[in-house]
């Protein structure tokens, strides 16, 4: 049964109904509008999106490092951002003001530090402290130091904390070498 709506106006059954494929235009269709310039600029972000993250993640990196690793263990060579460990050389700190000098010293191996400013806090001879920075020929160019404070600790429990210089960690205070 075939039902017609005339107040829509269609046609009665099939007759009025066209179903065949009608030829489109090569020219007309839908890939030739598309915008390649937004496509081009949308892959460049994302390309300066990846490098620069790269780049970033490639700098944030400090290598952690003591003293005597340097030169020896992958990633702690010359010409990379380091942190290096070590403990303050006694006599070894000279302050003029502008640029604080010191040597470190792990595992009996010595480097000399420069850094450009007062360490402050508590920063002294004999403490173990951790340079942020780089090695530029026999010299550490650090830019943040670290300091361990366990002070509180020992005052606290003296007898629970073996004397400094004789612990087999190594980190009592020596002479600069």
């Amino acid at each position: 049964m075939v039902v017609n709506d005339d107040s829509l106006g269609a046609p009665s059954g099939d007759a009025g109904l066209d179903l065949s494929p009608r030829d489109v235009d090569p020219s007309r269709s839908r890939r030739g509008k598309r915008k390649w310039l937004p496509i081009v600029v949308l892959g460049l972000v994302i390309a300066s999106a990846g490098v620069i993250v790269t780049q970033f993640l490639t700098s944030a990196i400090d290598y952690y490092c003591n003293v005597d690793e340097i030169g020896t263990k992958d990633g702690c060579e010359t010409g990379r951002r380091l942190r290096v460990q070590g403990t303050v050389d006694r006599g070894s700190v000279v302050d003029d003001g502008t640029v604080t000098a010191f040597s470190i010293t792990f595992n009996d191996v010595s480097m000399n530090v420069r850094y450009e400013g007062d360490p402050g806090g508590i920063f002294k001879e004999c403490i173990p402290v951790v340079v942020h920075g780089t090695l530029q020929g026999d010299t550490f160019s650090g830019d943040r130091i670290e300091v361990k404070h366990s002070n509180e600790y020992k005052a606290d429990n003296p007898d629970r904390v073996e004397n400094e210089l004789d612990s087999p960690e190594g980190t009592g205070c020596s002479a600069p070498a």
